[in-house]
């Protein structure tokens, strides 16, 4: 027999790196089996949904701010249906939901935010603002009525309409963000 076959092999399994491991598999065995176990909604994203809740409705956003993007209805609605498919359990349909949202934009906006040394306009600031509606049939104290609102600076050198898509993507994300964490994150 050759000696080589008899050199420690470091892979192999020896009952001290055995032990080593059998705490950790034990604490990890223990915390699924209490996740599991729990009847609290508790879900990975942080969402506290009531057990008794399946669905949720998520109406169109009408737009009645003194300016209109066409579009940005349609965005907060589908980036609010895919937040809700991605990040719960929760079936969404086109109304009469366990969990229900409801909202319209308020304000849509760009105004002067600083001025610079010359004292002209160095940035500006654009606003998007919605009110959000929210109810639970399984937790009156869930509900809402509230305003959220959003906004990102630019360049005032730049034409608007040359930044807004981007500015109303990041934005509506945001939002998206906001409305999520207050309806269905209880932290």
């Amino acid at each position: 027999m050759n000696k080589r076959n008899n050199i420690h092999n470091p892979i192999a399994k020896s009952p001290i790196r055995s032990l080593a491991f059998t705490p950790c598999f034990l604490f990890l065995a223990f915390f699924s089996l209490l996740l599991s176990s729990c009847t609290g909604g508790y879900s990975f994203t942080g969402a506290s949904i009531p057990v008794e809740a399946k669905t949720i409705s998520i109406s169109q956003f009408p737009n009645l701010a003194s300016t209109v993007n066409p579009q940005l209805g349609q965005k907060l609605y589908d980036g609010l249906q895919q937040m809700f498919a991605s990040q719960t359990n929760l079936n969404v349909i086109p109304a009469d939901g366990d969990l229900q949202i409801e909202g319209q934009i308020t304000d849509y906006s760009t105004r002067a935010s600083s001025i610079g040394s010359d004292d002209n306009v160095a940035t500006n600031r654009f606003t998007i603002t919605i009110k959000v509606s929210f109810t639970n049939r399984f937790d009156e104290k869930a509900d809402f009525e509230q305003s959220f609102s959003r906004f990102k600076d630019y360049n005032a050198a730049r034409d608007f309409s040359s930044v807004e898509q981007a500015l109303v993507d990041e934005i509506v994300t945001e939002l998206c963000e906001d409305i999520f964490n207050k309806s269905v994150v209880n932290w």
